[in-house]
């Protein structure tokens, strides 16, 4: 194995990310998702055959093209700007002052260094300056940015970002724990373990505001 090969291995196992943004190229969409469709099924039905599948057999004749549109229109669907979910914000009208806390956001993304799925939950917090957002669009921002090859620590760091900018303020704090079946399913195969990642910024770097949040996020909602 050459050493270009050794590092990249090296930095897919340990979880490394080169970038605060996803490496996506200039021209990623210059052909459209149908066209994506038809390139990826190829490249499936190559790749199921190297492995010695009989895709003649009903059971996974249709697995090239069933991998290749979820790819496109599920997994990877947060990579195309197109799909970018609208945020509209309105006056915080009822002078609401205190943290507003969206827990338990159910969060499926794809671990980008072997494309397995990370599952788990992410929690988002903001305390609002004069504007408020819907509650399902801080959803839909969770969605929006897990659904591409991505690692956890940017992944927070993107939700953040993105509240922060639709909000127009850096009061945003975002915390996620999610398992990882990269390390779930192989390599160490610790079925138990999982990753917690935050980012915190504005009033959440306050030692008072965090720990606030952290209490919040334990309460039991079970309904």
């Amino acid at each position: 194995m050459s050493i270009t090969s050794d590092y990249n291995d090296e930095i897919g196992e340990n979880h490394i990310a080169t970038s605060a943004q996803n490496p996506v190229r200039k021209d990623a969409f210059d052909i459209s998702d149908e066209q994506k469709i038809e390139l990826i099924k190829k490249d499936v039905e190559s790749i199921l055959q190297t492995l010695g599948m009989d895709l003649e057999d009903d059971s996974i004749k249709g697995t090239p093209n069933r991998v290749a549109k979820m790819f496109v229109k599920e997994l990877f669907g947060g990579l195309n700007p197109t799909k970018k979910p609208s945020s509209s914000t309105f006056d915080n009208n009822y002078k609401y002052g205190e943290m507003l806390v969206e827990k338990n956001i159910t969060l499926y993304s794809t671990c980008e260094h072997h494309l397995l799925p990370i599952i788990g939950r992410a929690h988002v917090a903001y305390i609002s300056n004069g504007k408020v957002i819907g509650l399902s669009k801080m959803n839909r921002i969770v969605e929006y940015f897990a659904k591409r090859p991505q690692v956890q620590e940017r992944l927070t760091m993107q939700i953040v970002q993105e509240m922060q900018k639709v909000l127009g303020t850096d009061d945003v704090a975002c915390i996620i724990d999610a398992k990882h079946l990269c390390v779930n399913s192989r390599g160490i195969k610790d079925i138990e373990s999982s990753t917690v990642t935050s980012e915190f910024g504005g009033k959440f770097k306050d030692e008072n505001t965090k720990r606030e949040f952290l209490d919040y996020i334990k309460f039991d909602t079970k309904f």
